[in-house]
């Protein structure tokens, strides 16, 4: 990839387009309180030290996801990255994917995050196709589990009114789709990276040859390049180097799907941790096929409606106190990022791009 290339990839970064997540999270807000959320049940929350004590863990957990995100980057660099290098990666690269659809996410701005804090193309592409492998991998293995131990029935059945058996089965659907998705993405990096990966390359740019999509042939063969000299990276990796990765993935994922516990917990006596913790996953799936920057308005929609039945209140006001708490859990999991990228994002591209081109002239 070029100088040129790179810019126009981080350009389009432009922290204005924080508006159009916040302004789709906000509508659905907005409209969530003024047609589901009953006031009058609101009200009956209170706000005590204990509450406060458990939004602050919950705020504590999506800390820890984040450090799991900065020290699984310093694994997969060999340290080449210093902590603060490693945390302004990890929040660009999370600002771009709160900014972008799901389906899209942040990965191919993140090799230019890499290459410009100091590393080589290739390696930045071996260490962001890594990573995205070991999340997708998580997934892979944690929705199968889930449903062994949760169950089918309890893990997509809701017993409140108006969430019949057509709801159960668009998420079955939902949850369906993304998962393929997802494990046809790991297969295919999995198969790339460690097994064949002249045979992914000549298959993408046999792929790109066709008619329609040609324009891109060049692209294409960039990306197979990159997958070869990625597979070279990680095959001379050693086993307790992927054990450190895989081990701090599995901490950092599973720490993110807590948080909703912890907000739970910071008002209700809950019982049922790991089908909320089950849940939260599985939704998590779901919103792989969101076309909203984000996931926004999707996953406070789903996320409220498929948990409420999981809180231990009445079922007429169950709907309303879900949906209040998903709020509260996309402002811990969700907005902090666009503020953080919003003011990181300028300076970065300012030192990164027009000073070295100042500077030449």
């Amino acid at each position: 990839m070029t100088q040129d290339h790179h810019y126009n990839l981080v350009s389009k970064l432009k922290p204005t387009r924080i508006i159009i997540p916040i302004i789709l999270g906000l509508a659905i807000i907005v409209w969530v309180i003024s047609r589901e959320i009953k006031t009058d049940i609101l009200s009956s929350l209170s706000v005590t030290w204990k509450s406060a004590f458990w939004l602050l863990i919950a705020w504590c957990c999506m800390l820890c996801r984040d450090l799991g995100y900065i020290i699984r980057i310093r694994i997969l660099t060999e340290k080449d990255l210093n902590w603060i290098q490693a945390f302004r990666v990890i929040m660009l690269w999370e600002f771009t994917s709160a900014i972008s659809p799901s389906t899209v996410g942040g990965t191919a701005v993140a090799v230019v995050f890499i290459h410009k804090e100091g590393l080589s193309v290739g390696r930045s592409t071996a260490v962001v196709l890594a990573t995205s492998f070991l999340d997708e991998l998580y997934f892979v293995i944690m929705f199968p589990l889930i449903l062994l131990i949760v169950g089918n029935k309890t893990l997509f059945t809701t017993a409140l009114q108006g969430t019949g058996i057509s709801f159960l089965n668009e998420l079955i659907l939902f949850a369906l789709i993304g998962y393929f998705i997802i494990l046809l993405w790991v297969l295919l990096v999995g198969y790339g990276l460690f097994i064949n990966p002249e045979g992914i390359r000549k298959t993408i740019i046999a792929f790109f040859r066709l008619p329609l999509i040609r324009r891109w042939k060049e692209a294409a063969v960039n990306a197979g390049d990159d997958i070869v000299k990625s597979s070279h990276e990680l095959k001379s990796q050693s086993f307790s180097f992927w054990l450190k990765a895989i081990t701090v993935t599995v901490l950092s994922w599973t720490s993110r799907y807590w948080i909703f516990n912890a907000i739970l917990v910071a008002f209700f006596v809950v019982n049922n941790h790991f089908l909320i913790f089950a849940r939260q996953l599985v939704t998590w799936i779901m919103m792989i096929i969101s076309p909203t920057p984000g996931g926004s308005g999707f996953a406070e929609l789903i996320l409220g409606r498929y948990i409420s039945d999981a809180i231990p209140v009445d079922p007429a006001s169950a709907g309303s106190i879900a949906l209040a708490m998903t709020i509260i859990w996309r402002i811990i999991s969700y907005y902090p990022y666009l503020i953080i990228g919003a003011i990181i994002v300028p300076g970065w591209i300012q030192r990164k791009f027009v000073k070295p081109i100042i500077e030449k002239k």
